[in-house]
């Protein structure tokens, strides 16, 4: 194998699941032999860093720029990207959610990762047709990663993007790492046990549909006789956490919902899960589904765009209901209560780094 300079452009290392997909994707392809480097556009960090993966903030967003943030703007931050890029020299260059200042930039395999599907975020005709207008003029000619076939069916078939190509290539995994965080100390809430109890790990928004899920527990409380606990994990803007407090007073749900907030470190409380519970409105391919297979924690999903169809495979299939389905998705809690899916290696097969990592080294 041919040992080649790749470098990932983000604008920080700060919460969501963009940033760690792409740490993780860094440094494998780094313990593979590659030369990575990480460039952020500021220095702003929440995730734990691989130790040996090279990164350097390349300050160019500050107060300032965002204050006057205009093309003009966006090209002088692109041209101080370009030097430091032309100076390590990368063989391919990938842009990950700063898209709007990389677009910019002047370099022949420059690939844009696309971790998240539009075609399902906005539902007013207005707001969705400048957001895919948005779309075709950054990558319209482009070269395009998709984080899942969904993403990439949809930038096509719905939002109409004629990309130079879209690549499809789910983000990459390896399950160790993963189990040796899952064996730090556990801190539930009173009365809560490991291995009983329902989880939920998304920032606290109205995309993420923490309505919807809880609504459906309350159902499964009412009908089903459902007793396991529900944890809430993430954070989000103030007044979304106050939205989802009144939520769980409105419902009288204050015995049964426990909200933790964010932790760096949340694998300890899946692996401890009786399972994962995702009711999202819209995803790319949502990785806390993936994770929690990989800690072999049996997973519910609704059938949003784009992903959980590609992750709940075979008999897991079971546990997929759509979007709007709150009594079907009350009934799958209470079955999964009932009887625990057992989550076996075959489930996460196509998501290990060796069968992913490949396809990004054919980029170059």
């Amino acid at each position: 194998m041919n040992h080649q300079r790749i470098a990932f452009v983000i604008e920080d290392l700060y919460g969501g699941g963009a940033q760690k997909s792409l740490l993780y994707t860094a440094d494998q392809l780094r313990q593979r032999g590659h030369a990575v480097k990480v460039f952020t556009l500021r220095e702003k960090i929440e995730h734990r860093l691989p130790e040996g993966l090279d990164i350097e903030d390349l300050a160019v967003v500050t107060r300032f720029t965002k204050a006057t943030s205009t093309v003009l703007t966006e090209k002088w931050q692109a041209r101080q990207i370009n030097k430091a890029l032309k100076a390590w020299q990368p063989d391919v260059v990938i842009s990950c959610s700063c898209d709007k200042i990389t677009r910019h930039l002047d370099f022949d395999n420059l690939y844009f990762w696309i971790k998240s599907d539009v075609s399902a975020k906005f539902s007013d005709p207005e707001q969705r047709e400048k957001a895919f207008a948005k779309v075709r003029r950054f990558y319209n000619g482009r070269k395009v990663i998709a984080v899942s076939h969904g993403v990439k069916e949809n930038l096509e078939k719905v939002v109409g993007l004629k990309a130079e190509n879209i690549i499809p290539i789910y983000n990459p995994y390896e399950r160790e790492p993963f189990v040796a965080m899952a064996e730090e100390a556990l801190e539930l809430p009173q009365g809560v046990t490991a291995g009983h109890y329902f989880l939920s790990v998304a920032a606290i928004e109205p995309r993420k549909r923490q309505d919807r899920l809880l609504r459906a527990y309350r159902h499964a409380l009412d009908n089903h006789g459902l007793t396991t606990p529900l944890l809430i994990m993430g954070k989000g803007k103030p007044d979304n956490e106050q939205r989802l407090s009144a939520l769980i007073d409105e419902l009288k749900l204050q015995e049964h919902v426990h909200v933790l907030g964010y932790h760096h470190n949340p694998y300890p409380y899946i692996q401890s899960a009786l399972a994962m519970v995702l009711t999202s409105e819209a995803e790319g391919l949502p990785r806390v589904l993936i994770e929690a297979l990989l800690l072999h924690t049996p997973v519910i999903s609704v059938d949003c765009p784009s992903g959980p169809k590609e992750i709940l495979s075979q008999e897991l299939q079971e546990f997929l209901l759509e979007p709007d389905d709150e009594a079907g998705l009350a009934s799958a809690l209470a079955r999964m209560e009932a009887n625990p899916v057992t989550i076996e290696p075959r489930h996460y097969q196509q998501f290990l780094r060796e069968n992913v990592l490949p396809h990004f080294e054919a980029l170059v």
